[in-house]
C-alpha cells in the first residue's frame, strides 16, 4: 500500500502556508498527515503530489467525521395545537427546554402583546423589539403537542428594579428536587446601548410561586467605551470583551459537580465580519444552582453562534451553533465544557431550540434534538411557538431506490 507522509503546517482557523525558514514558522503547530491510496480514492484526490489548501485542510479532518455522520441531522416544524397555536396581536417565543413533571410536559416562554416601535420613538414608553415589555409564562401538555397556558411565572420587576422593563428568552433547569429559571433582563429605558443581565428565579415546583434573586446573576463586561453620548451602539472607543455590551440566552447545567452557565455575548462596536454578525458564546462557573458565577478565563468558548442549544453527551457538553459566524450551523462537542470541536456541519437548524430534556442523552449525540419546540416569525411583530422534529441522515438516493445494507436496488426493477 502506498502511503505518503505530509508535514501540515496549520496557522489558527486551519489556514495553511509553507515557510522557507524554520525560525520563521515558530508559531506554527504542525501535525504529520499520512495520505494513503483509501484515503486519496474517499477524498478523490487527483495527485498526492499536488495538494491545494482545500486538500489540506481535508487531511486534517478526523477519520470519525470522514466515515460517520452520527451528529448530523435534518429537521422539520409543525404547529402545534392549543394555547401556543398561533395568536393574532400576541408574542409567544424562545421556549425553554421541555420537562415533565407529574405526567405533563412543561414549557417556559417570553410572552407580550401588540407590536414594537422600535427606537425611533420613545424609548421609555414604546415597545421597541418583540421581547420588550415581555413576562416570563409558562405551558403544559401530556402529549407534546396540545398546549394549555396556565399563566405567568416571573413577571418584571417593580419600577426601579433591575428587570423592570422586560425578562424574557427563559430556561429551566431541574435538580436535586428544586426549579430554577434563567432568564435575560432589561431595566427601563429601553435604549441602543442599554446593558441587559441574566436574572434567576427557583422554586421547589414547576407550578411556583418562584422566588426571584434579588440581583442579577450575570452582567456584562465593564471594559469597553462608547464613543460620545449618541446612542450609536456601533461607535465605541474601546470594544471591550465579547460580551462587553449583553449577556443573552442564559442556560443552566450542572457539570462535574459545578453549576454551568452557558450565554451568549454582544459586544460593544459589534462588528460584520466574513461570518456574519459578531457572535459568541462564553461560559459561567458556580458551585451553586444561585451562584455566585464567575466568568472563564478561556471565554469567548466559540467564535460563532446565536441563542444557546447545549446538553450533556458521553461525559461532556454539546453544542448546536446557528446563525452567526464562521462556524454557524455546525454542532460541537467538549470533553470540559470548554473547549469545543467541530463534530458536524448541518443544513441548518430550528431556531431558539427548546430541548427535550426527557430525551435519552446517551442514545446517541443527537437524540436530544428528535423533538422539541422552536419559535417561528410570523412577521417582524409577531411570533409564535412551533414543534420541530430531526432524524439523521443515513444516505441519500435518487427517487425510487432503496438502501439495502450495502447494496443498492431500484423498486419495480425488471
Amino acid at each position: 500500500m502506498k502511503k505518503i507522509k505530509f508535514i501540515i503546517p496549520v496557522l489558527i482557523g486551519l489556514s495553511f502556508f509553507s515557510c522557507e525558514k524554520k525560525a520563521d514558522c515558530k508559531h506554527e503547530h504542525v501535525k504529520q498527515v499520512e495520505l494513503t491510496d483509501e484515503k486519496q480514492d474517499f477524498l478523490g484526490i487527483t495527485n498526492k503530489d499536488k495538494l491545494s489548501a482545500a486538500s489540506k485542510r481535508a487531511l486534517l479532518w478526523p477519520d470519525e467525521l470522514l466515515h460517520g455522520n452520527d451528529w448530523f441531522f435534518k429537521y422539520e416544524t409543525y404547529d402545534l395545537k392549543g394555547d401556543l397555536a398561533y395568536e393574532e396581536g400576541v408574542v409567544r417565543r424562545d421556549p425553554s427546554a421541555i420537562i415533565k413533571h407529574d405526567g405533563k410536559y412543561y414549557v417556559w416562554y417570553s410572552r407580550s402583546t401588540g407590536p414594537s416601535q422600535g427606537f425611533g420613538g420613545d424609548v421609555v414608553k414604546d415597545k421597541v423589539f418583540p421581547w420588550d415589555r415581555c413576562d416570563i409564562w409558562y405551558a403544559t401538555s401530556k402529549d407534546g403537542l396540545t398546549w394549555k397556558e396556565e399563566g405567568v411565572a416571573v413577571a418584571r420587576g417593580k419600577a426601579g428594579e433591575y428587570d423592570d422593563r422586560s425578562v424574557f428568552t427563559v430556561e429551566i433547569m431541574e435538580h436535586d428536587g428544586m426549579y430554577y429559571l434563567s432568564y435575560q433582563t432589561v431595566k427601563n429605558p429601553y435604549s441602543v446601548r442599554v446593558k441587559n443581565q441574566v436574572g434567576l428565579s427557583w422554586s421547589n415546583s414547576p407550578n411556583g410561586p418562584w422566588t426571584k434573586a434579588k440581583e442579577p446573576i450575570l452582567s456584562p463586561a465593564d471594559n469597553g467605551i462608547w464613543k460620545g453620548e449618541e446612542q450609536d451602539r456601533f461607535a465605541v472607543i474601546k470594544k471591550g470583551d465579547f460580551d462587553s455590551h449583553k449577556v443573552h440566552d442564559p442556560c443552566i447545567l450542572p457539570f462535574k459537580g459545578k453549576f454551568y452557565l452557558y450565554y451568549k455575548g454582544e459586544q460593544m462596536g459589534e462588528a460584520i465580519t466574513f461570518g456574519g454578525r459578531q457572535i459568541r458564546h462564553g461560559v459561567a462557573i458556580a458551585d451553586n444552582p444561585k451562584g455566585p458565577y464567575v466568568k472563564s478565563p478561556y471565554n469567548p468558548i466559540s467564535n460563532s453562534g446565536h441563542e444557546i442549544c447545549v446538553w450533556p453527551y458521553n461525559g461532556g457538553i454539546a453544542s448546536l451553533i446557528t446563525t452567526d459566524g464562521p462556524e454557524k450551523n455546525t454542532v460541537q462537542w467538549s470533553p470540559d465544557g470548554i473547549n469545543f470541536e467541530v463534530k458536524a456541519v448541518v443544513k441548518g437548524a430550528p431556531h431558539a431550540i427548546g430541548l427535550n430534556r426527557t430525551a435519552d442523552n446517551e442514545k446517541e449525540p443527537t437524540e436530544i434534538l428528535r423533538w422539541g419546540l422552536t419559535h417561528e416569525y410570523k412577521n417582524y411583530n409577531y411570533q409564535y411557538i412551533r414543534g420541530f422534529k430531526t432524524s439523521r441522515m443515513q444516505y441519500h438516493t435518487a427517487k425510487g431506490v432503496v438502501k439495502k445494507g450495502s447494496e443498492f436496488s431500484v423498486k419495480n426493477q425488471k
